[in-house]
């Protein structure tokens, strides 16, 4: 991977930062040393010293595709650390935010929290997360101080998390299928794609193969991973957001859609997707029954460990607008991995086992497997590049870059997510829809600036050609 793209796109988010802020948060626990029960051996009766007492703490996370790795540390950390700290880890599906939620109204919070991009501020908002900065010695500071970026990991200047990976976006393909239908390259636009799809349905319907799937169970989880990638390569941040005028603008969002409804329509995509998680997605395409989908860096990892398939298939740069690379790729969930629960009653522990997986040995493994692309710029340095089957398509290269942070907002009513999913599948006035979540997230946003919570300012200047550069 490229170390002067690190060095590069890190600089960028930097200057392009809009200035949005939240504050929220306590100061993170002290260590509280245990005295010694420990008596002279001249003086102390020959016996068995007691076992201390076992300190079991809770991590949650919503990653599946790393799931037996970290399982793997866990086992190792429970069975060596000198503190005698057990680790309990919870894999949560597709309502991972809910459930987190739940659990803090319920005053059942976990001690860790896997954090990301999409999720760290609205956490810090909602005061779930402790700061971490009274941990950190000066040896942390050197090593991830250049990664400390307001919205992304601190906030109010506290920070919150650590920087591990990113992830790249990436078209996933079947080039079996590709080559069966007569298609030479993965599609450069929208309408490739939608033909490509077209095309493979109907050379492999008869034996249950279709073009197109995403996991539209959870229809903003699919399209955040799909659409988002579209749009930023397209020259659009990828949730709706407009850096140049700050105010949500959904119009770009909604050609987009207009392209996933044409496959609905053509019956490209693959029955009951309705219902289908990502998992279940995986699972038809390890076994040949999709030509392509859009998702992140760890499919090479999930396809190695999960769903070992014999099938041909590789990554390829997401489809644009019109054919045309306008912007950049984003890298997204960068910044952050792991974060430690305001009501944690074991933070001191939570902080240990924290720091161990911030372990170079660990953050250079990670990398090397495939979980997800190296950013700290002393890992990236070292690293090698993961040898896993379809992995070299999903390497930063030049059309890569980091984007700044975009504000989350909670508006009235549906998510951008649900309200164009069911336009994609019942149909309606789409400029109707893009009109009211125009409206409904910018009222969002305004009270959110109204409060304090949030600070946005327009750069007409933003270019996302320039990115990274």
């Amino acid at each position: 991977m490229s170390n002067k793209f690190i060095r590069t796109g890190l600089t960028g988010l930097f200057a392009l930062s809009l200035g949005l802020t939240a504050a929220c948060g306590s100061n993170a626990d002290t260590a509280n040393e245990e005295p010694s029960n420990e008596t002279p051996a001249e003086t102390a009766p020959a016996q068995s010293a007691a076992p201390a007492e076992k300190t079991v703490i809770t991590y949650w996370t919503d990653d599946r595709h790393d799931q037996e790795y970290v399982n793997g540390l866990v086992t190792k950390f429970n069975a060596e650390n000198p503190d005698n700290i057990e680790v309990e880890v919870t894999v949560l599906s597709e309502n991972y935010n809910q459930s987190v939620d739940i659990a803090f109204a319920s005053n059942q919070a976990p001690d860790l929290l896997r954090l990301k991009s999409i999720n760290t501020e609205t956490f810090v908002k909602k005061g779930y997360l402790a700061p971490i900065d009274g941990y950190l010695d000066d040896a942390m500071k050197e090593k991830f101080g250049s990664m400390f970026l307001d919205r992304v990991n601190q906030f109010d200047g506290k920070l919150y998390s650590l920087p591990n990976t990113g992830q790249t976006l990436r078209l996933v393909y079947n080039q079996d299928l590709f080559a069966k239908a007569g298609i030479p390259n993965p599609p450069a636009s929208m309408q490739e794609m939608v033909d490509a799809a077209k095309k493979i349905t109907e050379a492999g319907k008869s034996e249950g193969v279709y073009g197109f799937a995403l996991n539209f169970k959870n229809p903003k989880s699919a399209f955040d991973r799909s659409v988002r990638e579209i749009l930023s390569l397209s020259g659009h941040q990828g949730l709706g957001f407009d850096y140049k005028t700050g105010k949500y603008d959904f119009a770009p969002y909604a050609q987009v859609i207009e392209y996933f409804k044409q496959m609905y329509e053509d019956g490209s995509i693959i029955p009951g997707a309705e219902t289908l998680d990502i998992d279940p997605l995986r699972a038809q395409f390890a076994a040949g029954k999709i030509g392509m989908y859009l998702s992140f860096a760890t499919e090479p990892g999930v396809y190695k460990d999960q769903f070992p398939t014999d099938i041909q298939w590789a990554g390829a740069l997401a489809p644009t607008l019109t054919g045309d690379i306008v912007g950049t790729s984003e890298i997204v969930s960068a910044g952050t991995w792991v974060g430690i629960s305001e009501k944690s009653a074991n933070k001191d522990a939570a902080w240990k086992f924290m720091q161990y997986l911030y372990d170079d040995a660990i953050l250079t493994e990670y990398h090397e497997k495939g979980f997800g692309i190296a950013i700290v710029p002393s890992i990236a340095a070292v690293a090698k590049d993961p040898d896993l089957p379809g992995m070299s398509g999903f390497l930063v290269g030049e059309h890569d870059s980091l984007w700044p942070a975009a504000p989350v907002v909670s508006p009235e009513g549906a998510n951008y997510g649900d309200a164009f999913f069911k336009y994609m599948l019942t149909g309606g006035d789409v400029q109707a829809i893009v009109d009211d979540l125009n409206a409904r997230y910018n009222a969002a946003l305004d009270a959110a600036v109204a409060k304090g919570e949030l600070k946005v300012e327009p750069n007409p200047s933003f270019d996302p050609s320039l990115l990274g550069k």
